[in-house]
């Protein structure tokens, strides 16, 4: 399947995979309504233009016909996960990695810092809340300004480039129903994307909290030293393992070179963070 969207059956090849789930299995008027219903607003498509995406589908692999039935094929499930991804967002990998990094190197902040101060369980446990609030607050709301407001554009900029790649398709008729099965599309995505920006957010945001407020709960429930040790190595798993396996997965780069990475720029905020910390 070409990533350019030329013709009509293009972007109802794209529609059915974003709206075709993995476990589904369809005859073509079913199939055809599930693809309308995702759309709404009145949208209808042409069931010549439906069998042609279809056709084209299951020479491709994406789909495969049995009893009438079409179901969705690895290749075809791959690929609308990417398609989910590119256009909705789907697969929260930035939210994750702020979110741990962020916990994390907060939360080392403020166990350094009530540890080097001496400072009591009350007044410890009061900077943590507070300091932990305002950075995983501080990360939903980045997440869902930021960046639905960089999605929205991201997306205009597609749309603007397939409405021109569209417009260049001789038969008139043909190119008036792709430019308004496109609009269709796109005002389908932008709720979608809202929708995914706010679950982005809270997912940045509950990452942040917890990835902050578990070694803190254990450096000041827990006797000295062994309350600095468990909650120090909580943090060097968490950084070590989730955060450096995570990104390494979703960068398909190896954890050799994501590691020292990851670490070196903790370092470095933490020391910074406490430096400020110490001059307030």
């Amino acid at each position: 399947m070409s990533f350019e969207i030329q013709e009509l059956p293009d972007i109802l090849r794209v529609i059915v995979l974003l709206s075709f789930r993995k476990e589904d299995r369809l005859t073509k008027p079913l199939l055809k309504k599930k693809v309308e219903e995702y759309l709404a607003n009145g949208a209808s498509i042409r069931m010549d233009d439906l069998d042609e995406a279809l056709e084209e589908m299951v020479s491709e692999g994406l789909l495969v016909k049995k009893d009438g039935n079409f179901k969705l094929t690895r290749q075809g499930i791959r690929l609308g996960k990417e398609w989910k991804n590119l256009l909705i967002k789907r697969d929260p990998v930035f939210e994750v990695v702020a979110g741990l990094t962020d916990g994390s190197i907060t939360g080392l902040v403020v166990i350094l810092s009530a540890f080097l101060a001496g400072l009591k369980m009350e007044i410890a446990l009061f900077a943590a809340i507070l300091s932990l609030a305002a950075v995983s607050i501080t990360n939903f709301s980045s997440f869902m300004l930021g960046g639905k407001t960089e999605d929205m554009a991201n997306i205009l900029t597609l749309k603007t480039l397939i409405d021109h790649s569209l417009s260049d398709i001789p038969d008139k008729k043909e190119r008036v129903r792709s430019l308004r099965l496109a609009k269709h599309l796109f005002a389908i995505l932008r709720r979608e994307i809202t929708k995914s920006n706010l679950l982005s957010a809270s997912i940045c945001g509950f990452t942040t909290f917890m990835a902050g407020i578990i070694p803190i709960v254990a450096f000041l429930s827990l006797p000295n030293p062994l309350n600095v040790i468990v909650s120090l190595g909580i943090i060097g798993v968490m950084t070590t393992v989730f955060l450096v396996r995570y990104r390494a997965k979703k960068a398909q780069v190896s954890w050799k070179v994501i590691l020292p990475e990851t670490i070196v720029i903790i370092v470095i905020a933490t020391v910074i963070s406490s430096i400020i910390g110490s001059g307030l």
